[in-house]
């Protein structure tokens, strides 16, 4: 078995991390815009990829499981870095590492992503909370009945001391 099997894996993998960098840039903007409707319309979609790179990803260690197999290797120990470096030489080497260190590259651009649309998120909370903090009234200045004082000048009083 060649490494022709994993690189297909791999490829697919940079495909769909590729439309999900996109999907995330697109999150941002939503974000920016206040957007909600559209911005769930677009998590649903963002689940869907994630579940596909699930999938494929899972088929990419099936098949660097069944390569090492057929090299006899033992498939826990043997993972594409380990490929790379010693099993392999010449186009497979080259383009084993190409789409590796291309999907390095777009892992890291979509966790800087996604950091940048979490503090988006959180910043839009803290001002959710800050807006509510101000509209309602603290506990302390909600006054159903009399205060202390004016009960205490009520209760001073008797009936016979008010004017006819």
């Amino acid at each position: 078995m060649s490494v022709q099997h994993i690189i297909k894996h791999l490829n697919k993998l940079i495909e769909l991390h590729d439309s999900l960098l996109h999907l995330s840039e697109h999150k941002t903007e939503l974000l920016k815009s206040n957007k909600m409707e559209e911005l769930q319309k677009l998590l649903v979609t963002e689940q869907k990829h994630v579940q596909a790179i699930n999938q494929i990803e899972k088929r990419r260690i099936d098949a660097v499981a069944e390569w090492a197999v057929a090299h006899q290797l033992e498939p826990a120990a043997v993972h594409v870095t380990a490929i790379i470096e010693h099993y392999t030489t010449g186009a497979d080497q080259e383009q084993l590492q190409e789409v590796t260190l291309q999907l390095a590259e777009r892992l890291v651009a979509l966790r800087r992503q996604e950091e940048l649309n979490k503090q988006l998120t959180k910043q839009s909370l803290q001002f959710v909370q800050l807006t509510l903090d101000m509209i309602q009234p603290s506990i302390r200045n909600i006054n159903y009945g009399q205060s202390k004082q004016a009960q205490a000048q009520t209760s001073k009083r008797s009936v016979f001391d008010s004017k006819a």
